[in-house]
């Protein structure tokens, strides 16, 4: 229905305008009674295979929707009756911006990709969590929390630590995102001195609450491996819960898009399969640098149940959509859904017969043995019979045979031959008379 209907009625909009429908939408439905509910029994897919145990925090499935789609947290609670195990919000700014002049985001067709330069846009802190406060039981939020354009670099610790701290109660966990469009300078924000500056104040003030939120770090594409290798240790050194890996990329490499195309468009990240290859590689660097011990939350480039099995494989506990989203809209999420379902079963079932072997070929061989053993006994049989001590009751005849039968005699004069024992021994038998004739038998 989507891709019939839906899908060509949207992307005869613009980009943002198509958005701001389907956020409508959503909300709409929200409001009518029961709606939530028949998003769920449409779209949502359930199974205790797909559940995940992350950062302490229970999710029913592992695919959740990326930040930049619900920057205010409007539409969290439709977003996840849609199937979502989890919906990361924002990103939120303290104070509200428009962000860069429109068009800025722009569909790449050929290339299933969007290109994107907003500039976190979004209503800022105070609406945020006028939304928020809406119970959203059931619904994990995360929230996406960043600086105001204007900050300078050396007062943006004071930004993230004004939306942590009042979002605190709200959100399941944050993430810190570094590499936010124009409002961070990426040489600076890259170093690992900024990055503690920004980190700490937020670690202080979780210490001094009743509950623990995870805090993550979102790290982008484009930054060199060494870079990668500098976060992973900082996450392995400081009370960073994990990484959420990665943001869109500003490299127009393998394009299917004409160039004259891409130059009319201009700046901006990109998002979508170009980003898939890359996504996964640092997601793989940072899962065996930290030894697979932390979280990870692999985003970028996910389009097909394909592309999410490479990233888990990969190393990614949970995955987040955007582009992929766009695209092939809520019916993807199922369509993941489904997939890893079929690939547990197909695991236990892989469990079982390699359990099962093993014991049907100890089986055939205690079988074998037990049917060989008969044979080994008559094979035995022959070299018993040549032992004297396997002959006790042959012994004692014989024994007794000679005790009755007298000794050879000594050859006579007469040149008779000696008398036969055997001969004599049937004479002292003698033969019964015949009956006469009237007597009794």
């Amino acid at each position: 229905m989507y891709r019939k209907f839906i899908k060509p009625l949207l992307f005869s909009l613009s980009i943002e305008r198509a958005h701001r429908v389907v956020i409508l939408f959503l909300r709409i439905v929200g409001l009518i009674p029961g709606g939530r509910w028949l998003l769920h029994k449409c779209y949502a897919v359930e199974n205790p295979s797909l559940e995940r145990e992350v950062f302490g925090l229970h999710f029913p499935n592992p695919v959740g929707l990326a930040a930049g789609f619900d920057r205010n947290g409007e539409a969290c609670r439709e977003l996840g009756a849609l199937g979502f195990g989890f919906v990361e919000i924002g990103t939120v700014t303290p104070q509200p911006q428009s962000g860069n002049p429109r068009p800025r985001v722009f569909r790449l067709p050929k290339d299933h990709a969007i290109v994107q330069r907003i500039g976190l846009a979004n209503r800022g802190l105070a609406v945020t969590i006028r939304h928020l406060r809406r119970p959203h039981e059931g619904v994990i939020i995360g929230c996406n929390i960043g600086k105001n354009t204007a900050t300078p670099p050396e007062q943006a610790p004071a930004d993230y630590l004004k939306v942590f701290r009042n979002l605190y109660q709200y959100a399941d966990y944050f993430t810190v995102n570094i590499n936010c469009d124009n409002a961070c300078r990426e040489g600076t924000a890259y170093t690992r001195d900024h990055i503690l500056k920004i980190l700490e104040p937020l670690f202080d003030f979780r210490r001094g609450q009743n509950q623990y939120r995870p805090i993550m770090l979102k790290v982008s594409p484009d930054m060199p491996d060494e870079v990668i290798d500098r976060v992973t240790d900082i996450l392995l050194e400081t009370p960073l819960d994990g990484i959420v890996a990665t943001n869109g990329t500003n490299r127009r490499d393998g394009l299917q898009t004409s160039r004259l195309s891409l130059e009319k468009i201009g700046s901006g990240r990109i998002s979508g399969a170009p980003l898939t290859r890359r996504a996964v590689e640092i997601v793989r660097r940072i899962h065996t640098r930290s030894g697979g011990t932390y979280p990870i939350i692999g985003v970028g480039g996910l389009m097909t149940p394909d592309d999410v099995r490479a990233m888990l494989e990969a190393g990614a506990d949970l995955v987040q959509l955007y582009t992929g989203y766009i695209y092939d809209g809520p019916g993807l999420v199922g369509d993941i859904c489904r997939a890893l379902i079929t690939d547990e079963v197909q695991r236990l079932q892989e469990a079982a017969k390699a359990v099962a072997e093993p014991t049907a070929a100890k089986t055939t061989e205690a079988a074998a043995e037990k049917a060989a053993e008969p044979t080994a006994v008559s094979a035995e049989t022959p070299a018993t019979a040549e032992d004297p001590t396997s002959r006790p009751t042959a012994e004692p005849a014989a024994a007794e045979e000679a005790a009755t039968t007298p000794e050879p005699s000594e050859p006579s004069d007469s040149g008779l031959p000696a008398t036969d024992p055997g001969a004599e021994t049937t004479s002292a038998r003698p033969e019964p008379a015949p009956h006469k004739p009237g007597e009794q038998a």
